[in-house]
C-alpha cells in the first residue's frame, strides 16, 4: 500500500506539469496509470491536450477517463511524456520494459522534448541490473538472440503468461528477460544489444529521461539529470 501511495503521488506531481496545448506521451504500467487518471481530471477540468499512449491498455484508460488521443503520424514532436520505471539510477538512466511496451515507449521518448520518470522509491538503485532487463525481439531470431545475450554472461528466460502461454507484445514479438546482476556499463550494454540481428528493442533507456519524480512516503523528490 505505501509503494502504491507513492506512486499516486509521483503520478499525479507529473501530471500537474502538462500545459495547455502539450502532446502527451502516455505511458504504461501501475504509476503512469495515476498520470493518465490525473491528467483525466484536468481535462475535465478545462485542459485542453492531446495524448499518444505507448500501449493498448494505455489507450484504453486514456479513452476511459477523457484523454483525447492522437498519433505520431499526426504529432511527431511530442512536449512532454510521462512514464514509469522498474529501475531508476543516479544519472536517470533506466531499465523498462517489465510491462512489455518498451519499444513504443522508447519511441515516444524519444520524440519527445522532455521525458519525466515517475515512480516510487523502491525503483531507486546505485545501479542497474537487479531488474531483469526485457529484450524484444522478432520470433525468428529468438533461439539465435537468446544464446548471444546468455554469451554475455545474463541469465535468459522467454517470458510467458500466467498460462504458460509465451508473451507477446503489442508489437506481436516475444520477450526476453535478462538478468545480468549490477550492470556496470548500461550505455555500452545497450549499444551491444541494438547491434545484435533480431532485436527490436531493449529496455535500457540511456539519456532519455530529462527528470524523475518520485514518491518517498508522504512528499515527491525531484531527480534531474546530471
Amino acid at each position: 500500500m505505501a509503494n502504491e501511495n507513492e506512486k499516486e503521488l509521483a503520478g499525479r506531481a507529473a501530471a500537474k506539469l502538462v500545459r495547455d496545448g502539450d502532446v502527451v506521451g502516455l505511458g504504461t504500467g501501475s504509476t503512469a496509470y495515476f498520470a493518465v487518471v490525473a491528467l483525466g481530471e484536468r481535462v475535465k477540468a478545462g485542459l485542453k491536450i492531446v495524448g499518444i499512449p505507448t500501449s493498448n491498455a494505455t489507450a484504453d484508460l486514456a479513452k476511459k477517463v477523457g484523454v483525447p488521443l492522437t498519433t505520431l503520424d499526426e504529432h511527431p514532436e511530442i512536449d512532454i511524456t510521462i512514464d514509469g520505471a522498474d529501475e531508476v539510477d543516479p544519472r536517470l538512466n533506466l531499465i523498462k520494459g517489465g510491462g512489455g511496451a518498451l519499444l513504443r515507449e522508447k519511441v515516444v521518448a524519444s520524440a519527445s522534448k522532455k521525458m519525466v520518470v515517475i515512480s516510487d522509491s523502491s525503483k531507486l538503485v546505485p545501479v542497474l541490473g537487479k531488474f531483469p532487463l526485457p529484450v524484444e525481439v522478432i520470433s525468428f531470431a529468438r533461439a539465435v538472440v537468446g544464446k548471444k545475450i546468455a554469451g554475455l554472461g545474463a541469465s535468459v528466460k522467454w517470458r510467458t503468461r500466467a498460462d504458460g502461454s509465451p508473451y507477446l507484445t503489442d508489437n506481436g514479438n516475444p520477450i526476453l528477460d535478462c538478468s545480468f546482476g549490477e550492470i556496470e556499463d548500461p550505455a555500452a550494454l545497450a549499444r551491444i544489444l541494438s547491434d545484435m540481428p533480431g532485436v527490436v528493442e531493449h529496455g535500457l533507456f540511456i539519456g532519455l529521461a530529462t527528470v524523475a519524480l518520485v514518491g518517498k512516503g508522504t512528499s515527491v523528490e525531484e531527480i534531474v539529470r546530471p
